[in-house]
């Protein structure tokens, strides 16, 4: 062990020991996770100083809104992805199930400040010009290919408050992330952030914030995943502002409930968001340079490879003050590097509502 390692073996342990609570049982899953069930009232959520007094919510104060999705048309979808670690137990009640961190996991990191931060680039559908309380959609789930260990590429919903040089965001989907899990598997995953990514909020429970209710690992593998030209499987992910108490409840694969960022935790946020997006990131140390990162967004299609062959997400909606669900009244596709990723939101005819299509390979012969 070299001088510097040695210097930060006990810094590691420490914050080991601030991310890992005791637990209650532990489930080891076939993936080589360990989920440790804790005392709901001992996760580490809430160290968070705005968490001081902080009352746990169990469970929303309003009727999340749901609408019956005619999917007769949908022969090629399957049941959602499931959480690998399930297949091997599950948590007794009073307790969360948190994945555990483990020593290399900190090893990997390029500093223990940094650890489980992001700065990435996109290729997004975007709404604006309302007060969103709410965004829901189906997230199509693939494993695309992640080039080099610094690199991650996200599938994923952000709800954002704020001026755009510093906004709040909250969001969640799916992530491959060799540096921050270890493996190259396709797992749930939670972000927030109170100052555009510079210094607060992190993925899943790695930094104090977002408050765990249910039976949800973040960070843990979902499977199955979509095979091109193949069956097709979709994570439902929504995002809404509970407008008694201000906090923003994540609900997973339609009627799951996981957890909630406190409202307390932002200020823009714990009114409305006024921008929504889906779509994906990608981050690596070699984006918008040459050569171009060969990570891939999505299922590594381009969008207009359309379904079966692009990544996507259907029944994309929002929640407004009315309190209904609804397409949003205006949208439009962006990408940061429209060469090495696109998005394309397609409309098959004038009865059918449109579906969001996006990603790509990087690097490629017009992505240098």
């Amino acid at each position: 062990v070299n001088a510097k390692a040695r210097k930060t073996l006990p810094e590691i342990d420490r914050k080991l020991k601030l991310l890992n609570r005791p637990a209650v049982k532990s489930i080891k899953s076939e993936d080589g996770d360990i989920i440790d069930c804790v005392d709901i009232y001992k996760q580490p959520a809430l160290d968070h100083p705005a968490l001081k007094n902080h009352t746990i919510q169990l469970s929303p104060s309003f009727d999340i809104p749901a609408e019956k999705v005619d999917r007769r048309n949908e022969s090629s979808r399957l049941p959602v992805p499931i959480q690998t670690w399930q297949k091997s137990g599950s948590c007794p009640n009073g307790t969360v199930p948190i994945r555990r961190i483990r020593r290399q996991d900190l090893l990997r990191a390029s500093s223990l400040q940094q650890f489980g931060r992001k700065v990435p680039e996109a290729a997004v559908l975007v709404t604006v010009g309302f007060n969103y309380i709410g965004a829901q959609g189906d997230i199509n789930v693939w494993n695309p290919r992640v080039e080099s260990p610094d690199d991650y590429t996200t599938a994923q919903i952000w709800l954002k408050g704020g001026p755009g040089d510093n906004f709040e965001s909250v969001e969640g989907g799916w992530v491959v992330n060799p540096k921050l899990y270890g493996d190259k598997l396709t797992r749930l995953f939670v972000y927030w952030t109170k100052d555009s990514y510079k210094s607060t909020g992190c993925f899943d429970a790695i930094c104090s914030g977002f408050v765990q209710t249910g039976q949800v690992a973040l960070g843990a593998a979902i499977g199955p995943w979509s095979i091109s030209e193949g069956p097709q499987y979709y994570l439902p992910v929504g995002i809404y502002l509970d407008p008694n108490t201000k906090n923003w409840w994540l609900k997973v694969n339609g009627n799951i409930v996981a957890g909630y960022w406190p409202g307390s935790l932002f200020s823009y946020l714990s009114y409305s968001a006024i921008l929504v997006e889906w779509g994906g990131q990608v981050y690596s140390p070699n984006v918008k340079k040459t050569p171009h990162t060969k990570t891939a967004m999505g299922s590594g299609s381009f969008s207009h490879g359309l379904q079966g062959s692009a990544c996507s997400i259907e029944h994309v909606r929002i929640i407004d003050f009315s309190l209904q669900l609804k397409y949003p009244q205006w949208v439009g596709t962006w990408a940061d590097e429209y060469y090495c990723y696109d998005a394309y939101n397609y409309v098959k005819g004038y009865t059918t509502e449109p579906v969001f299509f996006f990603g790509g390979p990087g690097q490629n012969p017009i992505c240098k």
